[in-house]
């Protein structure tokens, strides 16, 4: 025959090479057309070598090495670990590629063992697995996670990653391999099983980087040697499989902000206007400000390992999950749509005794309220504790946390102004404050703010507008310093299991990891210059 056939299998290989970066050199071959030839099943490629590049989680690792959990970060079996406490790498990736389905799965060689508070933590992960599609992926492996009370749970590969493709950016590496960088990582519910409960699923780990190179199969005599791969559309070299129609849109539409909202509109805790009412300004005669600084924070400091306890003063009182402070004072002023709000009270919290003396101390106090239209700034006094040098770092007015405020939040009926459930975000500031380990842009608790114009008001609660009364009930706890411990009602004890869980971290169901590495921050060192954003504040 005139013409060189080659078999459909390897057209199939040549049409994916984009996909996985495999190089081939294929000779021009002639079309064939014959109408009896039939599209055999697409092959598999073989991954030949790669690597997975994961930190897990960044505020763990430092927490790690720090002074409180003064521990060790452990690499073996071919795994290695960037300097300065960077990611990990796992290396020797071994698996295949699926060209039909476009799924990969690969093994890869090396573990880590994460060791703190002199064997009270200890987790250990091995034979890392990744498996990705089109739209999303998997990281599993081995692990053994040891509870305070001397347990260990110990799962083989057990899913601790779930893993967005459609969010990584793809590239072709100098050797022929597939590169996706920045891989957005959720932890799954067996991986919060992992780290004891430390985190909840679903919270976000460090993103992975995941490179992959492969091979073609060698041909099959069965493959049918008679149609031409350039008239079948199933095995166009000339197509990219991850934009053929067929395979639908490599974007997951439940994540593109075009396709609207996935939260139900009735759940979002997005604050409205109490009524609306006709503007109203004035001077700010009394108010109330609750706040839970950050849940998992709470938790860790009445937890199993910081041993700590939370004191509230100079008018500030524990209120269930929050902290209540009064007595506000300051300017509303409807026509600009702004309002700056001050209060009175202190909340402090104490960590990690040792000889009398706590390693972690931490105070916030003069809590403000900046608002201007849809935004607004949280403000404090803030008073820090280095835990190397023992030194105190105190900051005026600080920048904590970025508010969203919603459009005409600030009308006010009968005389108050009533704002629930404010979302609150960390500021540069405010990270820098605690030291980094929580990022800018990271939830901390939402407020809840009412104030009053109109000394004859009622706030919320039941006191009158120029009372200065708290306006609510004070959780119950033991006195100290002149404050009130908040430990059971604004973080609890820790649970009878014994789990390392209820010690709190950067997420609301108190797991460690960040908020962990938050207690290290909370004394860290930091001279950062204080502002405000207006000067208008009575």
């Amino acid at each position: 025959m005139a013409a060189t056939r080659r078999p459909i299998a390897l057209a199939a290989a040549v049409a994916t090479a984009a996909v996985l970066g495999a190089t081939f050199a294929l000779p021009a071959l002639a079309a064939d057309n014959s109408s009896e030839a039939r599209p055999t099943a697409a092959p598999k490629f073989e991954i030949v070598d790669g690597t997975l590049d994961w930190g897990i989680k960044e505020s763990f690792r430092k927490y790690i090495v720090s002074p409180i959990a003064q521990g060790k970060i452990t690499v073996a079996d071919g795994a290695r670990q960037a300097d300065g406490n960077g990611v990990f790498t796992f290396t020797g990736a071994k698996g295949s590629y699926d060209v039909g389905t476009h799924d990969s799965q690969a093994a890869f060689k090396g573990g880590v063992r994460f060791e703190g508070h002199h064997g009270v933590l200890d987790v250990r992960l091995s034979d890392i697995k990744a498996a990705s599609g089109i739209k999303t992926g998997t990281i599993t492996a081995d692990f053994t996670s040891k509870k305070t009370d001397g347990t260990v749970v110990t799962k083989d590969d057990a899913p601790i990653a779930a893993l967005d493709m459609t969010a990584a950016e793809r590239s072709r590496g100098a050797g022929g391999e597939t590169v996706f960088t920045g891989i957005p990582a959720k932890l799954t519910a067996e991986g919060s099983e992992a780290f004891a409960g430390f985190y909840k699923e679903g919270d976000a780990l460090d993103p992975a980087t995941l490179s992959l190179k492969a091979v073609a199969p060698s041909p099959s005599p069965s493959d049918d040697p008679t149609k031409d791969p350039s008239t079948d559309p199933s095995t166009d070299p000339t197509k990219d499989p991850t934009k053929d129609p067929s395979t639908g849109p490599t974007k997951d539409p439940t994540k593109d902000p075009s396709t609207g909202p996935t939260k139900d509109p009735s759940s979002d805790p997005t604050p409205t206007a109490s009524e609306t009412a006709a503007p109203v300004s004035g001077p700010v005669v009394d108010g109330t400000l609750d706040w839970g600084v950050r849940e998992a924070f709470r938790k860790y400091v009445v937890g199993n390992i910081a041993h700590g306890e939370i004191v509230t003063s100079d008018g500030a009182s524990a209120n269930g999950d929050s902290y209540r402070f009064t007595k506000a004072t300051g300017l509303l002023d409807a026509d600009k749509n702004t309002l700056d709000a001050a209060f009175k009270g202190k909340v402090r919290f104490l960590g990690h005794e040792t000889q009398g003396e706590y390693l972690l101390d931490l105070s916030l106090s003069n809590l403000k309220v900046d608002i201007d239209g849809t935004s607004g700034t949280l403000l404090a006094d803030v008073s820090s504790k280095d835990q190397k040098s023992g030194e105190v770092s105190k900051f005026t007015a600080l920048s904590l946390a970025d508010l969203k405020v919603p459009a005409d939040a600030l009308a006010a009926k009968g005389g108050i102004v009533n704002l629930e459930n404010v979302p609150a975000t960390l500021t540069t500031d405010g990270a820098k404050a605690f030291g980094g380990f929580y990022k800018k842009g990271e939830a901390l608790d939402a407020l809840n703010v009412a104030v009053s114009v109109d000394k004859d008001a009622r706030l919320p609660g039941g006191s009158t507008g120029g009372s200065g009364s708290t306006g609510g009930s004070t959780a119950g706890g033991s006195t100290t310093g002149g404050g009130t411990v908040g430990g059971g009602s604004t973080g609890g004890s820790v649970g009878g299991s014994g789990s390392l869980a209820a010690t709190g971290s950067d997420v609301p169901t108190g797991a460690l990891i960040a908020a962990s590495g938050v207690v290290v921050a909370a004394g860290a060192g930091v001279v950062i210059a204080a502002r405000r954003r207006r000067d208008t504040t009575a």
